[in-house]
């Protein structure tokens, strides 16, 4: 009997063991799923344009023709975001004189801005020769600091702000927070144009967190993202991604810093067309159940779309392309934004399974998938375990599908367990903020000189005729 007990227990004391080992291998990890609400068997995805010009600012095409061609192209979903200008509607007109001042300087041409008719306006969104398949307004959308240096260009939806007021290099925080009063929406626009990014010669140069200013303006993206949740994250591919190319490895960059502070850094592809020829070059896949601005917001605030280009101008990422396909895509990969017969990537489910610690995506027209964490390519394929690669995973994952119709974007994929990466506290002044004070004096000194008043109320004066 006391043979048997001495066997039966290290039997359990064994089993135990073997139980304990098994239940600390890999890690126990809490995947955030932006896709967790999307029902991808019912629901639809909606192609949408947020950003892009017409003459109402410095864009080259008339506001009819821009929101045609975007019909034509197959768009559900449009923003048309002119520069200090609030979309007040497709069928009204809504300019600045400023605006036509620059036109006569740069364009020398006078400023003509067509609206729809509103039969056109009806038919439109109701899908007029499109089987029904309507496209829609996405509201109130303004490019915000029209004035600044080439500098600070941030998107708004969603809120009457921003509507002729003359805007500051490197104010991004009066922006960012005003317009969250308005209860609207932001993204910080092409950021690799203003910070010198796009000048680099390679990858590695680009952010370099040691060099000072590539420091200075990653605290300052951080600090904005942090602060303000309306602030959804930024554009990482536009137009035909020359001054993007870089933009990739920021957002990158801003996911590590910001996923530990709790909420997620959102990415957006977008055409920013000033001219036909931009439209068709990116857009975001929205996953909805029905094709209205309510459904918009809520995707943009939870991360329930996919961002796509046709175009990539980062060498080191087409060569990591070229080596996972066995093709050689050479240092420039362009798809022509208007030849529709090579269909890009999408993807048609997302699962996450959390005691598997996977994720796996279904993907349509893609030649390779693959998973980056902390910047890094970590994995190749539909599937990720977790567990493979947790030496090599901090906060997040995020996927990219590649095939001959252009590059599709996931959205990052929360990771928190015991070890995560935490929240590093910084002390952070923005030197934007002393340019937003000169802004205001300068206003201030040069309305109260004679005539200076009638002079910035002239320029700043809405046009709607």
């Amino acid at each position: 009997m006391k043979k048997f007990i001495s066997i039966l227990l290290s039997t359990v004391m064994l089993f135990s063991c073997c139980v304990i080992a098994f239940a600390t291998d890999g890690v126990d990890y809490t995947i955030g799923n932006p896709y967790e609400t999307v029902d991808f068997k019912n629901w639809d995805q909606y192609k949408a344009d947020l950003h892009c010009h017409t003459t109402a600012s410095d864009g080259d095409i008339d506001m009819d023709v821009m929101i045609e061609e975007h019909y034509a192209q197959g768009y559900d979903a449009l923003a048309l975001t002119d520069h200090g200008i609030v979309n007040r509607g497709w069928t009204n007109v809504n300019t600045r004189n400023f605006f036509k001042v620059v036109s006569l300087v740069k364009q020398s041409k006078k400023q003509v801005v067509t609206p729809l008719t509103e039969e056109r306006y009806n038919e439109i969104i109701n899908g007029v020769g499109r089987d029904g398949r309507g496209m829609i307004e996405v509201p109130l959308g303004n490019e915000q600091n029209p004035t600044s240096f080439n500098n600070a260009h941030v998107n708004s939806w969603f809120a009457d702000y921003g509507d002729g007021m003359l805007g500051g290099t490197s104010n991004y925080e009066e922006v960012a927070k005003n317009v969250e009063l308005a209860g609207g929406l932001t993204v910080i626009n092409h950021p690799g144009e203003y910070t010198g990014a796009k000048e680099e010669e390679c990858e590695a140069d680009a952010y370099n967190e040691d060099d000072i200013w590539y420091e200075y303006v990653i605290n300052k993206f951080t600090n904005i993202l942090t602060n303000y949740d309306s602030c959804i994250g930024l554009d990482i591919n536009s137009k035909k991604d020359g001054r993007t190319k870089y933009d990739r490895k920021l957002w990158d960059i801003l996911l590590q810093k910001v996923v530990p502070t709790g909420r997620n850094v959102f990415a957006i592809a977008t055409t920013d067309a000033h001219q036909l020829d931009k439209v068709g070059c990116a857009w975001i896949d929205l996953c909805m159940p029905q094709n209205n601005a309510e459904n918009i917001r809520t995707c943009l605030e939870n991360g329930a779309f996919f961002s796509v280009s046709r175009y990539i101008k980062n060498a080191e990422e087409l060569a990591q392309f070229s080596l996972e396909t066995g093709i050689d895509w050479g240092t420039e990969f362009e798809q022509e934004c208007r030849d529709d017969s090579i269909p890009a990537p999408k993807v048609t489910n997302v699962k996450v399974d959390e005691k598997a610690d996977t994720i796996s995506l279904d993907v349509e027209n893609a030649l390779t998938v693959h998973w980056i964490a902390d910047g890094e390519v970590i994995a190749v394929g539909d599937t990720i375990d977790l567990d493979d690669y947790s030496d090599e995973i901090g906060s997040y994952v995020r996927a990219e599908a590649f095939g001959e119709g252009g590059v599709l974007y996931t959205q990052a994929f929360t990771l928190d367990y015991e070890g995560a990466p935490e929240e590093e506290k910084a002390i952070f002044f923005d030197f934007g903020n002393i340019l937003t004070y000169v802004k205001y004096a300068l206003i201030e000194i040069g309305t109260s000189i004679p005539g200076g008043k009638f002079v910035y109320e002239l320029l700043t004066k809405q046009v709607t005729e």
